[in-house]
C-alpha cells in the first residue's frame, strides 16, 4: 500500500503537537507501508516532498495560501492508494485527492476549528475558510482518527452529520527512548536557571489555546522560592504577543527567577529541562490530548494540568500529577487552583518524584509509537477499496 501523508509541519519545521505526532508516526509507518510525506516548504530534503503557495499569493490571507498548497499536494499524490491528512492545513488536500484520484481519505483531527474561535484573531475572514475546509473534509472522509476519547466526543458534537462508525480513537504516542530522564544540567546553567532552586516549566506556543496568560497571572501566587521557566514562542497574533509581554514584565516586577526562552530549543535541551523541573504545568483551555504532557511524564516529571479535553486520559489525577478544573467564566478560580497545585507538588518533592516515576511507567507501557502506527495501518487495511 502506498500512502500519502499530508501535513503542514514536518522536520525541521515542527512547532506544535501535531507536528511531533506526524514526525514520529511517519518514522514508524515507513517500515509498514510505502510512505510519501507531503508538507509545506520547498524541495525534497528530509525524506519529504515540500510544497509552497505561488509567489502571486505572497501577502494574501493565510487560508488562501493554505488552499494553494493543498491543491499542489492533491496533484502530487496521484500514485498513492490512500491519503492521510493532519490538521485543517492539509485536510482539504486529502479531500480533493479523494475526489480527484478516487482513493480513500483518512483524517486525523488534532484540534477542531469550531472550538477555537480565537483563531479569528489570527486568520480574520480566513477563519471562515478554515472552518469550511475542516467541515467539508471531516464529513466526507472515509475514516476520522480522534487522538482521545474526549476528542471523539467533540468531533461528533461539532459535526453531527458525521457517521460515528467512521470515527476511531487512536491516541497520540511518545518516543520514550528520546524522551527519558537526562541527569545532565548544563543546559540549565546556559539558560540561567538556578539548579539549587526548584522550578516549574511550561513548554508551548503563545496562543489562547495554551492558556499562557492564565499561568502568568497564577505565577503571582506561586511560592516565590520556585522559579518559572517559560519555553514559549510563536505568538498567534501581535496583540497576543503584546499581552504576553505585558504580563511577563508585570510578573518580573514582583518576583525573581522568571525565565522566558522565546526561541525553539533543540529537543535534547527540552528533555533536560523537563527532567529537572519540579513540576511541569499545562494550563491549556482546550487540548484534544496534550502530547507535551506525555513528554514530561516520559522524562519522569509530575504534571499539573487543566482538566480539559483529552488531558485526563493522559494525566491520572493523584497518580501521575494533579488536574485542575477549568471553567471559562471563572478564570480567577482556575488561576488560584493552578498556583495551589503547583505549590503542593513543588513543596513535596517525595510525592512529586513518585508521580514522575508513575508517569514514566505509564508512558512506556501505554503510549509507544509502534503501537500507534500498527493501529493506524490496521485502519487503512480495513477501509473499503475504491470502485
Amino acid at each position: 500500500m502506498k500512502v500519502g501523508l499530508l501535513t503542514r509541519e514536518y522536520p525541521p519545521d515542527v512547532y506544535g503537537g501535531a507536528g511531533v505526532h506526524v514526525e514520529f508516526l511517519a518514522r514508524e509507518l515507513r517500515s509498514l507501508v510505502d510512505l510519501d510525506v507531503h508538507c509545506w516548504g520547498e524541495g525534497t530534503d528530509g525524506g519529504a516532498f515540500r510544497h509552497r503557495a505561488p509567489s502571486s499569493l505572497d501577502g494574501a490571507n493565510d487560508a488562501l495560501r493554505t488552499f494553494a498548497v493543498d491543491l499542489a499536494m492533491a496533484a502530487a499524490v496521484e500514485d498513492c492508494d490512500l491519503v492521510h491528512s493532519h490538521t485543517w492545513y492539509a485536510n482539504l488536500a486529502g479531500h480533493v485527492a479523494k475526489l480527484l484520484h478516487g482513493i480513500p481519505h483518512v483524517l486525523t483531527a488534532h484540534s477542531l476549528e469550531p472550538l477555537r474561535p480565537w483563531k479569528a484573531e489570527q486568520l480574520g475572514g480566513g477563519y471562515a475558510l478554515s472552518s469550511w475546509a475542516e467541515r467539508t473534509a471531516m464529513e466526507s472522509a472515509d475514516a476520522v482518527v480522534a487522538v482521545s476519547d474526549g476528542m471523539r466526543r467533540d468531533i461528533l458534537a461539532c459535526y453531527p452529520a458525521l457517521d460515528p462508525e467512521r470515527v476511531h480513537v487512536i491516541r497520540n504516542g511518545i518516543d520514550t527512548a528520546t524522551y527519558r530522564p537526562d541527569p545532565r544540567t548544563d543546559a540549565l546553567s546556559r539558560i540561567g536557571v538556578d539548579p539549587s532552586r526548584p522550578y516549574v516549566l511550561f513548554v508551548g506556543r503563545i496562543t489562547r489555546q495554551k492558556g499562557v496568560p492564565h499561568l502568568l497571572r497564577a505565577a503571582r501566587r506561586i511560592d516565590p522560592a520556585i522559579q518559572l521557566v517559560l519555553c514559549a514562542g510563536a505568538p498567534d497574533t501581535p496583540a497576543l504577543d503584546r499581552e504576553f509581554r505585558g504580563l511577563f514584565d508585570e510578573l518580573n516586577k514582583v518576583r525573581d527567577g522568571v525565565h522566558w526562552i522565546p526561541a525553539m530549543l533543540p529537543r535534547p535541551v527540552v528533555v533536560q529541562l523537563l527532567t529537572h523541573a519540579a513540576v511541569f504545568v499545562c494550563p491549556s483551555v482546550y487540548e484534544p490530548l496534550g502530547i507535551v504532557n506525555l513528554e514530561a511524564m516520559a522524562c519522569g516529571t509530575a504534571v499539573v494540568a487543566s482538566a480539559v479535553g483529552g488531558i485526563p486520559e493522559v494525566v491520572q489525577d493523584g497518580e501521575t500529577g494533579l488536574l485542575v478544573p477549568y471553567e471559562e467564566d471563572r478564570p480567577q478560580e482556575f488561576e488560584a487552583a493552578l498556583a495551589e497545585a503547583v505549590d503542593r507538588l513543588a513543596g513535596d518533592p517525595v510525592t512529586a518524584a513518585a508521580m514522575g516515576e508513575a508517569g514514566r511507567d505509564r508512558a512506556v507501557r501505554e503510549f509507544g509509537w509502534d503501537t500507534v502506527a500498527r493501529r493506524t495501518v490496521d485502519l487503512y487495511a480495513a477501509l473499503p477499496k475504491p470502485g
